[in-house]
C-alpha cells in the first residue's frame, strides 16, 4: 500500500469516527486538507477564485449538514469531491454564464467577463499528494488561462465530465455517479467536450506549456517589458509581442488584436501623456504564467498605488497574449498596498 493509500485510508476513517461522534471540529479538521485542492477544483469549474472560495465553503457545510452520508465505504476526499462538484453546478444554474463567441478570424477566443487570475503562491499544496506526480503534472497544464478560458466554453455538466475525467482521473462509473447519469452518457460528453476544448485552445498550446520556473529568456522577457512599462515606450512594446498578440483585460468586454493595435489602444488611453503618471513593476506568477504588478504614481501623489496585474502567455520569445487584471486582485497574491 502507497502511503498515500495509507494517509488517505487514516483520514477516512477517522472522517467516519468524527461523525459518529459528532465531533464538528475534528471534522472540520480533516476537511480543512483538501481545501486548497479543492479550491482549484472549483476555480477550473467557475473561472473565478472569489466563486471558487465561496463554494469551497459551501461545500464544508454541505459535507457537514449531510456528515450521515459519509460512512467510511467511500474515500473521503472523494465525497468532497462530489460535494464540491454539485455545489458548482447548483451554483452554475442559479447564475448562468455565457462565453462569448470565438472572433471571426477562428482564433481561441480570450474574452470571459468573469475572468480571476489565480496566484501561484496559492497553488503550493493544491496538487493532490507528491506520491501523485502525474496530478501534479496535469494541474500545471489546466491551470493556464488559456485552459481556464477554454473549458469556460463548455456547458457545466460536460465542463464537469471533462474536469473529473481528465484532470482527476475519475473513471466514466465514479463521473457517472456523482452527475447521476449513465456510463455512455459520461463518455459521449467527454468526447464531445475535448473536441470543444481542442477549437477553443491554441494550438501550439502542448509546446508552450510552462514550467514552474521561469526560463532566461522569460526573465529577459520580463525584464524588458517591465523597462518598457515605466517608460512608457511604444516601440519597445511592439518589439516583445508577436504580430497576432492579444489583449483582453476582463471584466471589461473587448478582444485587441494585433501588436500595433494593442498598443496604440494604451496610446489613446492616455497612458504616455505626464497627466498618467509614473509607473513602478513587481514580478509575480498567476496560473502558472508569468506576471506583472503595475504600479503608478499620478501627479501630486506621494506613493505609487497598484493599477493592473498584466498575465503574459510567452511563445518563442515573444509575448502572444496578455490579460489584465484590476487593482482589486492584488491582495491575492500578497503584493504590497503602495511602493
Amino acid at each position: 500500500m502507497t502511503r498515500l493509500a495509507t494517509t488517505t485510508a487514516r483520514d477516512d476513517a477517522a472522517a467516519a469516527a468524527a461523525v459518529r461522534a459528532g465531533d464538528q471540529a475534528a471534522f472540520a479538521a480533516l476537511a480543512e486538507r483538501h481545501r486548497r485542492e479543492l479550491q482549484v477544483h472549483c476555480y477550473r469549474m467557475l473561472g473565478s477564485l472569489e466563486d471558487a472560495e465561496d463554494q469551497v465553503q459551501e461545500t464544508f457545510l454541505r459535507a457537514w449538514r449531510n456528515r450521515a452520508g459519509f460512512e467510511g465505504r467511500a474515500p473521503f476526499r472523494a465525497w468532497l469531491y462530489r460535494i464540491a462538484t454539485n455545489a458548482c453546478l447548483d451554483a452554475l444554474a442559479r447564475s448562468p454564464r455565457r462565453a462569448p463567441a470565438g472572433p471571426a478570424d477562428g482564433r481561441p477566443p480570450m474574452e470571459v467577463p468573469w475572468l480571476e487570475p489565480y496566484p501561484d503562491r496559492l497553488l503550493e499544496g493544491a496538487a493532490p499528494r507528491e506520491e501523485e506526480p502525474e496530478a501534479v503534472t496535469v494541474a500545471k497544464e489546466t491551470i493556464e488561462l488559456a485552459y481556464l478560458v477554454a473549458i469556460q466554453h463548455l456547458p457545466p455538466r460536460p465542463r464537469a465530465v471533462l474536469i473529473m475525467r481528465d484532470v482527476l482521473g475519475w473513471s466514466a462509473k465514479d463521473t457517472a455517479e456523482l452527475l447521476d447519469t449513465t456510463v455512455a452518457g459520461v463518455n459521449s460528453a467527454l468526447q464531445r467536450a475535448r473536441g470543444t476544448l481542442k477549437r477553443h485552445l491554441p494550438e501550439r498550446r502542448l509546446e508552450w506549456a510552462p514550467d514552474t520556473d521561469p526560463t532566461e529568456g522569460e526573465r529577459e522577457l520580463l525584464r524588458r517589458y517591465i523597462e518598457a512599462t515605466e517608460r512608457k515606450d511604444a516601440g519597445a512594446f511592439v518589439a516583445m509581442m508577436r504580430e497576432d498578440a492579444r489583449f483582453t483585460m476582463p471584466p471589461e468586454p473587448g478582444v485587441w488584436s494585433g501588436a500595433e493595435a494593442i498598443v496604440a489602444m494604451w496610446i489613446e488611453g492616455g497612458i504616455d501623456t505626464p497627466e498618467f503618471g509614473e509607473m513602478r513593476c513587481v514580478v509575480t506568477r498567476a496560473n502558472r504564467q508569468p506576471a506583472v504588478a503595475c504600479y503608478r504614481r499620478r501627479p501630486g501623489e506621494d506613493a505609487f498605488s497598484p493599477m493592473a496585474i498584466d498575465v503574459l502567455r510567452i511563445e518563442e520569445g515573444l509575448i502572444a497574449d496578455i490579460v489584465t487584471f484590476g487593482p482589486e486582485v492584488f491582495p491575492d497574491f500578497g503584493l504590497p498596498p503602495a511602493l
